[in-house]
């Protein structure tokens, strides 16, 4: 009992970037796809919603290992071993994919604010630049004390736990009267491959699920508790972890990234499809419907009060959804460009390109405008999310990138050399007690279910977007 005590308030250490990943997977972005295939096909597409989380699960957990073995996240591993040209290539991509998703939330977040507080798009887009403030005020990862990185996780899980609430609500107001039917949709189902709108639902939720930001994100938030293992253990840090942190941290870090995802992602965009499911099935103007218009669906068809929860879970998600993407940002910028802007300067532009687009098409469009906006976004993510991922798996396939010296003898006082010598502040971390390395390559069979994943996603989305180029009638 007592070793299972230990491990809990272990594993209770490294709550927190799970969560904030799992942000990604249940943006204002995910929730006209969920609807749509609620909407038009009942319960049969939720096994789309878990395909697509478990694809996420297999590619973040390389995240993890990237960032946790290397000691660089994804956008530094870009610099630091990719030719130039084909570096600033990956940033183009990676950049116009971070703007493409906090369009998401920004709408998503404006249309809230309008719905509850009767404030004007125009406004509310203008306000969502206030997250940035949380953003510069609490997370600073380079600090020496992980205080105040847990009290933004924390604010952050809270928006998290204030979605998910708000979606429970949600399905205490809607009666499902056969649950096997509901148990069923999670089972593949042949209507995905013999009605093609089906198909392309089911693409777009993929597409929506699997955020390219979001792999930037998982391989960076493990630096902090990484960083204060080896603090803590040798009293400073270097680029790369040592193997004790490594060790220490990436079983745990898997543990958390993989319930979290189960926990928040796949419970928040289940949860959507089966609301519009059990309410709006057969109604055929929720097939392409806006987030304004789901909200008024849901009012005519349920209650006022299920328009209501609707609108503050989407506003609850735009937010924490719009400081998780600011961060990306950051990461993105100072990872493939090494900017020396100060963190605030990197985090306010960032945000500042993608709220400037959104605002002249609220200015000059309209609603429709901010609906057409969102429904590009999508289709952007779909194409970009092959191209930032491929050096991800082969990153993590490289044995040069993944084979860690074990610098420390565990067993001896870290204060002293193999040759017995003292280590003084100014000793590399890797000049104490070489030893024998230690590799953390992909194995065989993930390196090939990576890729087969990859494929997968690459080869759908494009389908996706070149059967909408050709006139297809596709709702994303």
């Amino acid at each position: 009992m007592s070793k299972t005590i230990r491990v809990l308030q272990k594993f209770a250490k490294f709550i927190g970037p799970g969560v904030m990943v799992s942000v990604a997977y249940m943006d204002p972005g995910n929730y006209s796809t969920s609807v749509s295939g609620g909407a038009q096909y009942k319960y049969q597409l939720l096994f789309s919603i878990f395909i697509s989380n478990l694809f996420a699960i297999v590619l973040q957990c390389l995240c993890v290992k990237l960032g946790t073995v290397t000691g660089y996240d994804l956008a530094e591993n870009c610099r630091r071993n990719l030719p130039r040209k084909i570096n600033l290539t990956l940033y183009f991509f990676a950049e116009l994919a971070i703007i493409a998703t906090d369009l998401a939330e920004v709408v998503g977040t404006a249309i809230a604010l309008q719905i509850l507080f009767g404030i004007p798009l125009t406004w509310g887009v203008i306000l969502t630049v206030l997250d940035v403030l949380i953003i510069l005020i609490f997370y600073r990862p380079e600090a020496q004390s992980m205080k105040r990185v847990r009290i933004f996780e924390f604010c952050v899980g809270l928006l998290v736990c204030a979605t998910c609430f708000c979606f429970l609500l949600e399905m205490f107001k809607i009666s499902v009267p056969n649950k096997l039917t509901l148990m069923k949709g999670f089972l593949p189902s042949k209507v995905i491959f013999e009605d093609q709108q089906a198909l392309y639902i089911s693409l777009g939720i993929l597409g929506a699920t699997v955020m390219p930001h979001s792999l930037y994100l998982g391989s960076a938030l493990v630096k902090p508790r990484l960083q204060e293992h080896d603090r803590k253990k040798y009293g400073r840090v270097e680029d790369r972890p040592s193997l004790s942190a490594i060790n220490y941290s990436l079983h745990y870090a898997y543990a958390e990234l993989i319930i979290s995802l189960f926990l928040i992602a796949t419970f928040v965009n289940s949860a959507i499809l089966i609301v519009a499911g059990a309410s709006l099935f057969g109604k055929p103007e929720a097939a392409d419907a806006d987030l304004l218009s789901i909200y008024e669906l849901l009012v005519r068809y349920i209650s006022p009060a299920a328009g209501l929860i609707f609108a503050l879970a989407m506003l609850c998600s735009g937010q924490s959804a719009g400081i998780i993407c600011t961060m990306a940002g950051q990461i993105v910028s100072e990872g493939f460009l090494e900017w020396s802007l100060p963190p605030w300067a990197t985090r306010l532009v960032t945000r500042l390109i993608a709220i400037v687009p959104c605002l002249f098409v609220t200015l000059t469009m309209g609603q429709r405008g901010i609906s057409d906006i969102l429904n590009l976004s999508q289709v952007v993510l779909s194409l970009i999310l092959p191209i930032v991922s491929a050096p991800l798996i082969y990153f993590t396939a490289c044995r040069k990138l993944m084979t860690v010296p074990d610098v420390y003898n565990e067993n001896e006082d870290s204060t002293t050399n193999s040759n017995g010598t003292d280590v003084d502040e100014t000793t590399p971390l890797n000049a104490i007690h070489k030893k024998r390395n230690a590799d953390f390559t992909n194995s065989r069979w993930l390196t090939w279910l990576a890729v087969a994943i990859w494929a997968t996603i690459g080869g759908l989305n494009c389908y996706l977007v070149a059967s909408f180029i050709f006139g297809a009638d596709v709702h994303f």
